[in-house]
């Protein structure tokens, strides 16, 4: 980092110091609650102590404790960050606001993905310095993971990694307009996990008026795990800890244990009698809702918020491709991701391979893997949105990176760079890195970072509004085109 000059902005807990280069100030690791400590662990978050003096935010943060997390040959150390960096005051965020303006400008508040189990604002896709070239003040946050985030234990509060979202947008109201934001133009969007969370704030009561628009990129409005679902995976964490389950058993579990844990709760079967595994074993924790933010949402809940919803056009490859799974599925494979994912799978594969007959068994394969995590859960959130009064939109995003011998494709998180247009990071390029060897489009991150902008400054993204008889959907690749309700009959198939 070049260090230019100096700038400091006094917040609600204290002053801090952040770093002007380049047109753009930077704050880094500014605390938004308290750290989360021993049994505050296992505690909605609380405010952060003021501090005395002038706090330094100019150096990156620790990060929430998780385990090092890989996806077989593809490096995927871009998204995922560093990993653990340990230290108490993690709960923070990062801010990247023009050095000079006048004006009250449009924020935009990003959660980060990982599986709920990974990831940090120390990922170097998630550069916000683009977005405040552009007139955006851009805010990235931390928050809980794994079991002190995500496990649903009895004596404490459910979703506590949701919560400290919350608690960060309610850090953006109170102190945005010191940065030069207009706290009544927020934005909240996020990838992967982080969109289920973005759906999840979005249904939340204790969330509204926190924000104006939101984008889920690549999450599900189908998402969440049922009570019954996360009891189950509770039980097994308390048992493989040999404690009972309960917060006050957990609370004096060191962060270390908890991490090396996480790895005896994969392959827990979470289908019940009435709901198969939104997340289908990829991970043991998500959002844990009574109802579903996509019901939630069409009985009304963010309806006075603009929406973008969008997936990727092979979501599934990332979890086949980097391990070389497929170019070698076979049918029986695909027969077996529909059992998995769906209550009548025979009917699920005969739609797929009727929509696809020049599809192999791998393309199969992933379509339905991407359907059932992210793809007919965003539908049904879109529509479930569609009917309230404020704009909603959607996207599917096709561009193809030819890494792993051109088996990647447009798959999941592929997208993240275009929008954060920094497609020229080094790590990003390569036969094993997530863009492939290949230069992309050239205007192709300018044009989707722009819609992205476009859409939380004035909330259009510069494409037609969707509705439940048109679905109007922009396919956003190479070329770009409104296309109507792609994928439907497939999508129409899920419950």
């Amino acid at each position: 980092m070049n260090h230019h000059a100096a700038a400091t902005v006094i917040t609600t807990q204290g002053t801090v110091r952040g770093l002007l280069r380049d047109g753009t100030t930077v704050f880094l690791n500014i605390p938004y609650a308290a750290p989360p400590t021993g049994a505050a662990r296992f505690a909605a978050p609380r405010p952060h102590a003021p501090w005395d003096g002038v706090r330094d935010a100019t150096e990156p943060g620790p990060t929430a404790p998780q385990a090092e997390r890989r996806l077989g040959s593809l490096d995927m150390t871009p998204y995922f960050g560093p990993g653990w960096i340990p230290g108490e005051d993690f709960l923070t965020v990062n801010v990247w606001t023009p050095a000079a303006s006048g004006e009250r400008l449009p924020v935009m508040v990003f959660v980060h993905g990982g599986g709920f189990v990974a990831g940090s604002t120390r990922s170097e896709v998630y550069d916000g310095a683009t977005f405040a070239r552009d007139g955006v003040v851009l805010v990235t946050l931390s928050y809980r993971l794994g079991i002190a985030g995500f496990l649903d234990l009895p004596g404490a509060p459910a979703n506590r990694g949701l919560l400290d979202v919350i608690a960060a947008l309610r850090w953006v109201r109170e102190n945005i307009a010191a940065f030069g934001g207009d706290p009544a133009r927020v934005t909240l969007f996020g990838q992967s996990a982080g969109a289920t969370i973005v759906g999840g704030v979005l249904a939340a009561p204790e969330a509204e008026g926190l924000f104006r628009r939101a984008i889920v990129q690549s999450g599900s409005g189908l998402g969440t795990f049922t009570p019954e679902q996360a009891a189950r995976v509770t039980r097994a964490a308390a048992h493989a800890l040999g404690v009972e389950p309960h917060a006050d058993a957990f609370a004096g579990i060191p962060d270390r244990r908890l991490v090396e844990v996480m790895s005896e709760l994969s392959g827990i079967d979470l289908q019940t009698e009435t709901h198969s595994d939104p997340l289908i074993g990829l991970s043991p924790f998500s959002i844990v809702l009574d109802r579903q933010p996509a019901e939630a949402v069409a009985a009304g809940r963010g309806a006075g918020v603009d929406l973008l919803v969008g997936t990727n056009a092979e979501e599934g490859n990332l979890y086949l491709a980097p391990f070389g799974n497929l170019s070698t599925s076979t049918a029986a494979d695909v027969d077996a991701a529909a059992a998995r994912s769906h209550p009548q799978p025979a009917r699920l594969v005969e739609t797929y391979r009727k929509a696809r007959p020049q599809a192999s068994d791998g393309e199969l394969r992933s379509a339905i893997m991407g359907d059932a995590l992210f793809g007919a859960g965003s539908r049904r959130l879109a529509d479930a949105h569609a009917g309230s009064a404020a704009a909603t939109y959607r996207y599917s995003f096709s561009w193809r990176s030819n890494a792993l011998g051109g088996e990647l494709g447009a798959t999941h998180a592929v997208e993240l760079p275009f929008v954060f247009d920094v497609t020229d990071l080094p790590r990003l390029r390569g036969p094993q890195a997530l863009l492939g060897p290949d230069e992309p489009p050239p205007d192709l991150a300018a044009r989707m970072h722009a819609a992205w902008v476009a859409f939380a400054t004035v909330g259009h993204p510069g494409w037609d509004r969707y509705d439940t008889g048109r679905r109007a959907t922009m396919r956003i690749g190479g070329d770009w085109s409104v296309v109507d309700d792609p994928h439907g009959e497939e999508l129409q198939a899920w419950p």
